[in-house]
């Protein structure tokens, strides 16, 4: 999703660079939210078509905001930017950022654009490199969106297979923390902020994919959870992914998660009782 005021704009419009334009001057926003983008698991497996929608797509929203004046963008990073020769046992805003995914490599091609254009141009652009975002609804597939379909599934009543190991540890936010964190930090004064670009840490502490299953267990009998990981995503997962540190995002804006695990599992199974239909 890409939000250009109170216009949310159609899927792949940031692809069209005209029409892109046409929709900024007839809303004339303050801020351009650019949250849109194909995940992981599509980018990597059609890259040219990733290319057209993170690289081509971010770069359209920055040349829109420079013509039209305005003033603040805020894109939607994530911790795909991260990837090989991690030293330590987590990583922070100041942790080099070599990305094993076509994924990862174009949201930092975003971010990298971004910053020049706050450097260049005076843009006020600021980003949230995201770890797995929990919810209900979830339909594109993800590296790390099990822990969404495995809730879901089961309240629907159906088998869901994790194609992860049962220990494999993913942080992750819930999406109402994530709405929350990106509005936090659209409103923070700039004399406040130093990173610009800032990962969240979401969930604590980060459950693994097993402690998640137990807590769907024990909320929906009968849930049908198994582990079948897939080789080549379970060496992507356990390279890239490691706690994270995010004091800077706390120190500088105040950004704090609000659910914890049980939390997130037992708000996911009320919008699927109370909003079937939007979920169906």
């Amino acid at each position: 999703m890409t939000k250009c005021g109170k216009q949310i704009l159609p899927k792949y419009w940031t692809w069209d660079h005209s029409r892109l334009l046409d929709a900024v001057k007839q809303s004339r926003p303050a801020a351009i939210y650019h949250l849109g983008a194909m995940l992981s698991v599509a980018s990597d497996l059609d890259p040219a078509a990733a290319m057209q929608a993170n690289v081509n797509g971010t770069f359209n929203v920055l040349e829109a905001a420079r013509l039209l004046d305005v003033p603040q963008v805020i894109f939607a990073s994530s911790i795909g930017t991260y990837g090989a020769d991690v030293d330590g046992d987590q990583f922070d805003d100041l942790t080099i950022q070599r990305p094993l995914s076509f994924y990862g490599s174009a949201k930092l091609f975003g971010e990298h654009s971004g910053n020049f254009y706050r450097r260049r141009y005076g843009l006020d652009f600021r980003s949230i490199r995201f770890p797995g975002v929990a919810g209900a609804g979830v339909r594109t597939p993800g590296a790390a969106q099990f822990h969404s379909w495995m809730v879901e599934e089961s309240a629907k009543g159906r088998a869901y297979t994790v194609a992860a190991a049962e220990h494999t540890q993913v942080p992750i936010v819930y999406v109402k923390d994530a709405a929350r964190g990106v509005l936090k930090l659209a409103s923070a004064p700039v004399e406040d902020l130093r990173m610009f670009n800032y990962l969240i840490s979401g969930v604590p502490p980060t459950p693994t994919a097993g402690e998640l299953a137990e807590l769907v267990r024990a909320r929906v009998p009968g849930a049908a959870i198994s582990f079948d990981p897939d080789p080549v995503r379970q060496q992507m997962l356990e390279k890239m992914i490691k706690p994270i540190d995010d004091r800077f995002a706390r120190q500088e804006w105040g950004w704090a998660p609000e659910f914890d695990a049980a939390a997130l599992i037992d708000d996911i199974l009320l919008e699927l009782t109370e909003h079937p239909g939007r979920y169906a």
